[in-house]
């Protein structure tokens, strides 16, 4: 028996990092998975190893910009699977990079877009197919840049606190409907887009526990978050981060005007 047996879940940014460990475990668990991102090799190849693994999961070409994909995401889990379980909105990005006067309207406006409105169309659209199906849970990735402002940053900061509000407003107008809705902040983990982070949270330096977690780590919160086992918990901001946000000096990302966009672009 897994912890997710005939449980349904869609995953944004599941091609790679964070989304593509937590799709592979949920199908390990039990769940049919509907693997969406961009990335179509990426997601395919997310899909391919489920399958041969013995789960079951397809993939879904998604823009998490825009409302129509969303819904198109939603609507082939229920076409495909006949209800909706988990809805995992993960898909990010760094976005614009630099201090406040740099950053561009339009760079601005693109991360949120992909960092927080995402989340809004995907918690809109998961509440008619999770009452259909009595109930269910809706998890969203944050940021340790969600609690407090990381300077070089205001983009991302901006929209990943957008993130815990909206999470725990959902988690009020929902809970009548036995659906949760909470929200993970990770530190630094080794994900593609580490990649484009300063050295020091590449390495992990002064991290208590020594490493940059794993995806795997927060597939793990993630699976406990979208499980019966955390039945009676939504509105909540889970800190995975190994300490990194009481030990770790404050970080800066100084470089202005640029934009950061999804970890498989160059």
């Amino acid at each position: 028996m897994g912890r997710l047996d005939n449980k349904v879940a869609v995953i944004t940014g599941a091609a790679s990092g964070m989304g593509r460990a937590t799709a592979i475990r949920f199908a390990r668990e039990g769940a049919k998975v509907v693997v969406a991102d961009l990335n179509s090799q990426g997601g395919e190849l997310v899909v391919a190893q489920i399958a041969a693994a013995g789960g079951q999961a397809l993939f879904q070409h998604t823009d998490v910009t825009r409302e129509a994909d969303i819904e198109a995401m939603i609507e082939r889990a229920m076409r495909e699977y006949g209800r909706l379980d988990i809805t995992y909105n993960n898909a990010g990005v760094l976005g614009a990079l630099g201090y406040i006067e740099d950053i561009k309207a339009e760079d601005w406006d693109r991360t949120l877009a992909v960092l927080a409105r995402s989340v809004f169309f995907g918690i809109k659209h998961s509440i008619k197919p999770m009452r259909k199906s009595g109930g269910g849970s809706i998890i969203s990735t944050s940021s340790l840049a969600g609690m407090h402002g990381v300077p070089g940053l205001p983009a991302y900061s901006a929209a990943k606190f957008a993130v815990i509000g909206l999470t725990q407003t959902a988690a009020c107008e929902l809970g009548k409907d036995n659906i949760r809705v909470n929200c993970i902040c990770p530190g630094g983990i080794d994900t593609p887009m580490i990649a484009k982070s300063p050295s020091t949270q590449r390495t992990g330096t002064g991290i208590p526990l020594g490493r940059l977690g794993t995806p795997e780590d927060i597939a793990d919160l993630v699976l406990f978050l979208a499980s019966e086992e955390s039945r009676w918990i939504t509105g909540s901001a889970f800190v995975i981060d190994g300490d990194s946000n009481v030990a770790m000096p404050r970080f800066e990302f100084p470089q202005a005007g640029k934009f950061a966009g999804p970890s498989f672009e160059t």
